[in-house]
């Protein structure tokens, strides 16, 4: 009688572990990205608070339309509001939708808003009357928005998919905010940053490997 050696593939195994590492993954990602956004909107308020107790116009230097010297205003906008109704009615969407924008990391994230604010931020200055001041998160908020519904497309990630249809059911009505509507709303801002999000899910899309053709 002749002995047989069998070899088993742990593949139930190996399937687990990869299933524990990944949900692991998820939940530190998960964890950064609610921490994350959290201090980036404890940071608007603590900015609005300063706005109101100090003697000086934070508001003044948003985006200044037409003037060079606005342009610096890109950048430092999206973090001051006209006034605390402003900032609340940000603060909610922005949790969420940027908790959603930051789950597949942080420096994708960051890239991210980076091009979703100069994105915005020159569609306002190029298109708002001239000396306008515009300030507000709200093209940050259009910007998560058109990038995690994107990315979905772009990337192909089931949960990306799931999370991009989830939202787009949630917040479908916010698309009216591109147009032209109620006095003192930058709806350029919106619609910029709605184009800054999706063109940021395409720069940071997952590269895929070239399937050579025969």
């Amino acid at each position: 009688m002749n002995d047989h050696a069998i070899r088993t593939t742990p593949t139930s195994r190996s399937a687990g572990e990869r299933f524990k590492r990944k949900a692991g993954s998820l939940a530190a990602g998960a964890a950064g990205a609610a921490m994350l956004v959290i201090v980036l909107v404890a940071g608007m308020w603590a900015i609005e608070v300063a706005d109101y107790v100090l003697p000086i116009d934070f508001d003044a230097y948003g985006i200044r339309s037409w003037d060079p010297e606005g342009l610096g205003g890109i950048v430092i906008a999206p973090f001051l509001h006209d006034g605390f109704g402003h900032l609340m009615a940000n603060s909610l969407p922005l949790l969420i939708l940027g908790f959603l924008a930051a789950l597949r990391g942080l420096g994708r994230f960051l890239l991210a808003s980076l091009i979703i604010i100069v994105v915005s931020g020159l569609g306002v200055w190029f298109t708002s009357t001239p000396t306008t001041i515009t300030v507000g998160a709200s093209g940050l908020v259009f910007g998560y928005f058109g990038f995690v519904v994107a990315r979905g497309l772009f990337d192909r990630r089931a949960l990306d998919i799931v999370i991009g249809i989830g939202v787009a059911v949630a917040y479908y009505s916010i698309i009216w905010g591109v147009l032209p509507g109620e006095a003192g709303i930058s709806w350029q801002g919106h619609l910029f940053g709605l184009i800054g999000g999706i063109v940021a899910a395409w720069v940071l899309r997952r590269k895929r490997a070239a399937v050579p053709a025969y």
